[in-house]
């Protein structure tokens, strides 16, 4: 039997901060989503469109909570064209 990782609140939070999202500690998926989207409206977040991309990619091993910010908040603002989207 296989186990795998799930993509977690905590995961998600660390990957908007590396492509430069300034998010607090403990952050819930929708604050994370929310900040991200905020910076790229008003500047842009470098990397965003492919990060969505690869995340709506792992849907299977992603958190509830992660997958609805991610659908929520940003994959409208990227428009990756993922048909996982309802």
């Amino acid at each position: 039997m296989m186990i795998a990782d799930l993509f977690d609140s905590e995961d998600f939070r660390q990957r908007l901060v590396a492509l430069g999202v300034r998010i607090p500690d403990n952050a819930c998926p929708e604050t994370c989503a929310r900040m991200a989207r905020l910076m790229h409206e008003q500047v842009g977040v470098e990397g965003l469109a492919a990060l969505v991309a690869e995340l709506e990619g792992r849907r299977e091993v992603m958190l509830p909570s992660v997958r609805n910010a991610l659908e929520q908040f940003l994959c409208p603002v990227v428009d990756t064209g993922g048909s996982g989207r309802q």
